[in-house]
């Protein structure tokens, strides 16, 4: 199978998941294989919203969404254009996946078979429907996939290299266990957005999708912001209100309510809305329900200090503040090429 073959496999499987992109799904007879995969797809979404509270139907759409735009003939070829895929050495690379948002190991996924090696899957029990669906998908519109992807749920055995995501504790056993094979081990990450004041209410209320999509599970979900000493927060809780809705589903609520009386008991300052809490912390890993907030003196101080603890956050969303920000809204929207961590992992998979 040529690099080619495998191109077209993934475009038409970005058609496929542009059927499902919207709360109601609309079907396309024109999209191959369809009359096999198409009911089976929407039953695996309904199987995964009612396995994981949290992968509601609108977080579940959203990500097929992405796909959807990102697996395009025009985006693919972009994405690769820089790589030179002549010399891969087939090999068979293990993805341990996280499962706290939908589909979350799919980049990795893609990645290892556009790459051309074979892939061994080991999944997140809280995100376990969708992939092996997908999988079944490409091997019907390109069959020389089949053999080449499995699941396991056992103990990884028989891989070349590995790509892991876990929490910074699991990344320890990780970087243990797979001393021995080229690998990527990904720790906790979170995202911050560096504020000046003078935002508009269209930026404030862009930022307002980077703090509450996917409920805030996200690594590049907004879990901190840095602001001026003289900071007005009235602007900024009149801009998140879009999302007031979100405190109606029921684990994001208990999730609130829980975090709030910690708060409360423990006397800590914080401002809330009803639906979010605000809290003046120094770390960058915020709970459900709460974001923290810094402040700052001046930019410098501040750029420093980030760039220090580059190795926690994932994105920075700003305007003007440093080269790589992310726009305002734009931190669940990344493109192909952008990797978690900042690791090329197309490169790493071409030189294993």
């Amino acid at each position: 199978m040529d690099l080619e073959q495998r191109i077209n496999a993934f475009v038409k499987l970005g058609d496929f998941l542009n059927q499902f992109q919207q709360n109601e799904s609309i079907r396309n007879e024109n999209v191959e294989a369809n009359k096999l995969f198409y009911d089976g797809f929407k039953h695996q979404l309904k199987l995964a919203e009612e396995h994981n509270g949290w992968f509601t139907k609108q977080n579940i759409a959203f990500t097929l969404k992405n796909w959807s735009k990102a697996l395009t003939d025009k985006n693919i070829n972009q994405w690769i254009s820089k790589y030179d895929f002549k010399n891969t050495n087939p090999q068979t690379v293990a993805i341990i996946m996280a499962g706290n948002i939908p589909l979350v190991g799919f980049h990795d996924f893609v990645s290892v078979l556009i790459s051309g090696h074979s892939v061994l899957v080991k999944q997140s029990s809280n995100d376990k429907h969708l992939l092996p669906f997908l999988a079944k998908y490409l091997e019907a519109v390109e069959p020389n996939f089949k053999g080449k992807i499995k699941f396991t749920e056992e103990k990884l055995e028989n891989f070349d290299a590995v790509i892991a995501t876990g929490s910074d504790n699991t990344a320890r056993y990780f970087e243990y266990y797979f001393k021995n094979k080229p690998s990527i081990i990904r720790k906790n990450r979170n995202s911050v957005a560096v504020l000046t004041g003078n935002e508009t209410k269209e930026e404030l209320e862009a930022l307002s999708d980077d703090i509450f999509r996917y409920y805030g599970l996200g690594c590049r979900n907004v879990s901190k912001f840095f602001i001026p000493n003289d900071y007005n927060f009235d602007a900024f809780f009149n801009a998140v209100y879009k999302w007031h809705s979100i405190i109606d589903g029921s684990k994001y609520a208990n999730n609130y309510d829980y975090n709030k009386a910690v708060y409360l008991m423990s006397e800590f300052q914080m401002l809330e809305n009803g639906f979010l809490m605000i809290k003046e912390d120094q770390s960058y890993s915020s709970p459900i329900a709460t974001l923290f907030y810094e402040k700052y003196n001046n930019i410098e101080e501040l750029q420093q200090k980030l760039g220090t603890d580059s190795d926690k956050i994932q994105c920075i969303v700003a305007n003007g503040f440093t080269e790589g920000e992310i726009t305002f809204g734009e931190t669940q929207n990344p493109q192909l090429w952008d990797y978690a961590d900042n690791v090329d992992t197309v490169d790493f998979l071409l030189k294993i």
